[in-house]
């Protein structure tokens, strides 16, 4: 149908944006970019070359190598969206292999680094961020609506100090921005419940009770990461956010689960001195061997995990407040364990899989 023939949306109607994404490969990002095509926005997804593969000639002595082509399961999951291979730690791959020239109004990135090891936080979290977001200042994007992490309110990890260091930048850029910082994510507290269906028990630090959080959905943290392209009062602001219902702790997942399961949930108490040792001798151990340092950060986010809430931080007191941690959606993580329990959906933690 031409232009012309066409109804014009009715007043007060979000027009229509050109998108640029980046981290449509992750869950939220993916759950995120579904969500803005099924809004009307035109969506560029820009995705990590999978690594090449051997050509024959190369297998046989030739250092010939051809790039994999795209998963058929991504384009799949993402329909609607158009799906473009772009490098995006490498500088002008995003420009050259993914904006082509065009125009886009919003760069909406839930781009975040696979392992949190120093290496990788700097390179992904802070560097090909404001390497994306020049390229994209240059395509016109006037608004940033960037996935965080509630965690870097007290940051002590690399990974949190690298996110900040990019939060810092992209509100000194002069364009508009819209900074999230979710609490925990369904999946990210999902990794028991098999072992507990087997009938091993649930293990919490210290006393079960050392941390909290609101859990969140992917599809609610999406919807909440697409408004944002449309409420100006989130415009920018840092904007943490959480599930709906009151804040959960490790022991109140042992309740929900033993509720759905019909039975009692066994407990096993995880001292956290524990992890201060296994820190300690990684450490020590990584004065000597550099595979062994990079274990200790993997186990500092462990612990970080293990005694930190996952809520708004008070900074006057030092203390996390679950009545200042606002809620978005509708999802609840009840629901979610039911459905993992019959067996209706399965979490891929990939990075989640803390413990």
């Amino acid at each position: 149908m031409s232009s012309a023939g066409m109804t014009p949306p009715a007043a007060g109607t979000p027009l229509p944006r050109r998108v640029l994404m980046l981290g449509a490969t992750g869950t939220i990002g993916r759950a995120t970019a579904q969500e803005l095509v099924a809004r009307g926005h035109a969506v560029v997804c820009a995705v990590r070359p999978r690594p090449p593969v051997a050509t024959r000639a190369g297998r046989a002595g030739s250092d010939r190598t051809a790039e994999q082509p795209e998963s058929g399961s991504l384009l799949r999951s993402l329909p609607g969206a158009d799906v473009r291979q772009a490098d995006v730690s490498r500088p002008g791959a995003l420009a050259r292999d993914a904006i082509r020239g065009e125009r886009f109004d919003v760069l909406v990135s839930c781009l975040a680094s696979r392992t949190g090891s120093p290496r990788d936080a700097w390179a992904v979290d802070h560097d090909a961020q404001l390497q994306a977001l020049q390229a994209a200042r240059e395509a016109g994007v006037s608004h940033v609506v960037l996935l965080s992490a509630i965690c870097v309110q007290k940051p002590l990890l690399a990974f949190q100090h690298a996110k900040l260091a990019f939060e810092g930048a992209l509100a000194a850029s002069g364009l508009d921005y819209t900074i999230v910082r979710p609490t925990a994510f369904f999946k990210s507290l999902s990794g028991q419940v098999e072992r507990v269906r087997r009938g091993k028990p649930f293990l919490v630090f210290g006393d079960g009770t050392l941390t909290a959080c609101k859990p969140l959905s992917d599809r609610d943290l999406a919807a909440y990461l697409a408004d944002c392209l449309d409420d100006p009062a989130r415009r920018n602001r840092i904007l943490p956010v959480g599930g709906p219902g009151p804040a959960l702790t490790p022991l109140d997942q042992v309740r929900l689960l033993g509720e759905l399961l019909g039975r009692r949930v066994r407990v096993k108490h995880v001292p956290v001195r524990l992890l201060d040792t296994i820190i300690g001798a990684l450490e020590l151990g990584g004065r000597l061997v550099p595979t062994l340092a990079e274990r200790a950060e993997f186990a500092r986010i462990g612990r970080y995990y293990a005694t930190e809430s996952m809520l708004v931080l008070d900074p006057a007191t030092g203390r996390y407040d679950a009545d200042a941690t606002p809620s978005t959606g509708a999802d609840t993580l009840r629901e979610h364990y039911a459905r993992l329990l019959r067996g209706e959906v399965q979490d891929d933690r990939g990075a989640h899989a803390v413990f």
